[in-house]
């Protein structure tokens, strides 16, 4: 703490832990759609559904990071920042990520024409790639730059995704793997300039702080894309617990820390708690969230979670913020 009462910057090695602590916890390949895909459990029109939808999110990449590109004065970074609009946009038509993309598509079996029109993609997916675009534009050079650092934990992702792929779902063309191939060393790079350039130009606790809520902000929008698909295509609705429409889930710019919003008042949720509100969408049976939290965190006693989720979803009840069924 510092003498005029605010907090002193973290150190390098402790503000990088952080921002690799809060992403890693928040990553969607925690998402129950990403498991099934790795367990080889998605049938071939699941798994053409997450390839026609996930599109939508690959054309707002090259949008985003040029809103990135506007927003900085500095040459040297545009430079480096323009190669990944170029990374998937390409050089030349037919070349780049996009173009990549579309050769997975057909290799799941799927007309690349139609998915590029992206006509079929789920509101909720286009909602949620949308809002990262308007995240982006709103945001500072910093935040929106922070806010790509989910490159951090994509190597990995890609990494697996190959291997799964490959083991479970044989009847894809090995060829039409060349973008998840690809990005294993790209995202790489990627992250590894990203964060040079946050740790240099967060010079402050409160700015360190901003990075946090914006790859935190990210994370979140990766698990609506998900929750969209999963909810559209792997699971019928349920009966459960969703949120008054009074109730807004707000992320605090800020802090990075999650906000449940109604009329004149609101609630500061802790990690858990946030969790399990994202999952009071009607779709999900109280049951259904007990598990998934089991899953997400395998260290803590299944009693000890199905207590918190219980006691979290009856204070909800108590304050009127909580309903059955889907909207």
């Amino acid at each position: 703490m510092r003498g005029d009462g605010q907090r002193s910057p973290l150190s390098k090695k402790a503000f990088i832990e952080w921002l690799t602590r809060e992403g890693r916890a928040r990553y969607h390949d925690r998402h129950p759609f990403h498991r099934l895909m790795h367990q080889g459990k998605l049938t071939k029109p699941q798994l053409q559904q997450w390839v026609l939808n996930r599109y939508y999110y690959q054309t707002r990449i090259p949008i985003k990071d040029a809103l990135i590109l506007s927003k900085s004065e500095d040459p040297e970074f545009r430079r480096v920042w323009l190669r990944r609009i170029q990374d998937h946009d390409g050089q030349e038509e037919g070349e780049g990520g996009l173009t990549a993309w579309l050769e997975l598509a057909k290799g799941v079996g799927l007309d690349p024409k139609d998915v590029r029109t992206c006509r079929s993609v789920l509101p909720e997916v286009r909602r949620a790639c949308d809002e990262y675009v308007q995240f982006v534009r709103d945001g500072s050079l910093l935040e929106a730059v922070a806010s790509s650092l989910t490159e951090l934990f994509a190597p990995a992702l890609m990494a697996r995704r190959i291997q799964a792929w490959t083991r479970h779902y044989p009847w894809v063309r090995p060829e039409a793997l060349g973008y998840f191939q690809a990005r294993v060393a790209r995202a790489g790079l990627d992250s590894k300039q990203a964060i040079e350039f946050v740790v240099r130009h967060a010079a402050t606790y409160d700015l360190q702080a901003q990075c946090v809520g914006a790859l935190i902000r990210k994370t979140s929008i990766l698990w609506k894309m998900l929750d969209g698909m999963y909810a559209s295509v792997v699971e019928p609705i349920a009966t459960g617990p969703r949120l008054n429409d009074k109730a807004r889930l707000r992320v605090d710019r800020k802090t990075g820390r999650c906000m449940l919003l109604y009329p004149e008042a609101g609630l500061d949720l802790n990690e858990t708690a946030s969790v399990i509100a994202r999952l009071c969408t009607g779709r999900h049976t109280v049951q259904d969230i007990t598990q998934r939290m089991a899953r997400i965190y395998s260290d803590v006693p299944p009693a000890r979670i199905a207590r918190d989720v219980d006691a979290f979803l009856s204070a909800l009840k108590e304050r009127g913020l909580l309903q059955v069924g889907p909207a």
